[in-house]
């Protein structure tokens, strides 16, 4: 409940002013932002003295039609918003045709539940999570963020690379801890909120980056062998403490199917047996070494081919 006491505090002033323009609201007009749901009735309001208008919209004549209705009068409606419906509108005196108000229309949807995915990375440092929104809603869109260690725990901000970002970072991480940590992923846009709750324990969620500098090298005198080697991806920060295993998948050039082997604890690896004179493609991937959590994605394709007899 706490959570969405907080959203209702941050929502912005979404009917501010949207043009620059100087002077009275009448003479020349400020634009004001009216934001309305796709397939909705979308009621526009003039409140003019008097009670007839004439409304435009892009600066043409709105017309009676299936789509709206009360063009002469300080209301206008539009029936099932659409996208073709989005513009600035404005209502005039019929006689003088003096502007009354400007009003800028967009049209979109609320936003949809985050759908949201955190790993561990850089265990046991930093914990990465992403989201994103099912369908685009059209509208400016913002997320805040926020995490706690168990349901009843001190709320802490989940912190973006930059707003509007979506992704965020937790960076104080309680190794072992069978309390789980929850995040809260909230979206916020002029139609409305909505919001996800995440719960993970951070050793369930460990999956390295792939491994980098994978090189495939030649062995001297070895027409059937290959000589891996790669290193641990720079974002696992303690290796020596925190090791890794390791799967290499392999293939020749030309065959239908992969072999997978390992793990191994070694970050080089000798392929025997293997076709000479033949270019064999060659990934690696990686997982914490007790086995926590998940594998990595496989590494980018390196290429290779066995020593031949000059």
């Amino acid at each position: 409940m706490k959570w969405m006491v907080i959203v209702a505090l941050v929502l912005p002033a979404w009917s501010s002013p949207c043009s620059s323009t100087a002077g009275r609201d009448g003479e020349e007009g400020l634009c004001h932002v009216q934001h309305g749901a796709l397939g909705t009735d979308l009621l526009l309001r003039c409140d003019a003295p008097g009670g007839r208008v004439e409304w435009r919209v892009n600066g043409t004549k709105v017309a009676a039609s299936e789509a709206a209705a009360g063009g002469d009068k300080d209301q206008l409606l539009l029936r099932n918003a659409s996208l073709a419906q989005e513009g600035e509108y404005s209502c005039q005196h019929p006689g003088t045709g003096k502007t009354l108000r400007r009003i800028r229309l967009r049209v979109g949807s609320p936003p949809e539940k985050p759908a949201v995915e955190c790993w561990a990375v850089s265990y046991p440092q930093t914990v990465n999570c992403t989201w994103k929104l099912a369908s685009e809603p059209r509208l400016e869109t913002y997320f805040i963020t926020t995490y706690r260690h168990g349901m009843g725990a001190k709320e802490n901000e989940c912190v973006q690379p930059w707003a509007g970002a979506s992704s965020c970072s937790i960076s104080d991480i309680q190794m072992f801890s069978i309390t789980p940590y929850v995040l809260n992923v909230t979206a916020v846009n002029p139609l409305g909120a909505t919001m996800n709750l995440f719960p993970f324990i951070v050793e369930q969620i460990i999956r390295p980056d792939p491994p980098e500098d994978l090189r495939v090298s030649p062995i001297p005198g070895e027409s059937k062998k290959l000589l891996l080697a790669w290193q641990p991806p720079s974002s696992w920060p303690f290796p020596q403490y925190f090791p890794l295993k390791y799967l290499i998948r392999y293939a020749r050039e030309g065959a239908n199917s992969n072999r997978t082997i390992g793990p191994y604890e070694q970050t080089s690896f000798i392929l025997t047996g293997i076709r000479p004179r033949t270019v064999h493609h060659v990934q690696v991937a990686a997982k914490d070494f007790t086995d926590y959590g998940d594998y990595s994605t496989w590494s980018p394709l390196v290429s290779g081919t066995p020593w031949t007899q000059p």
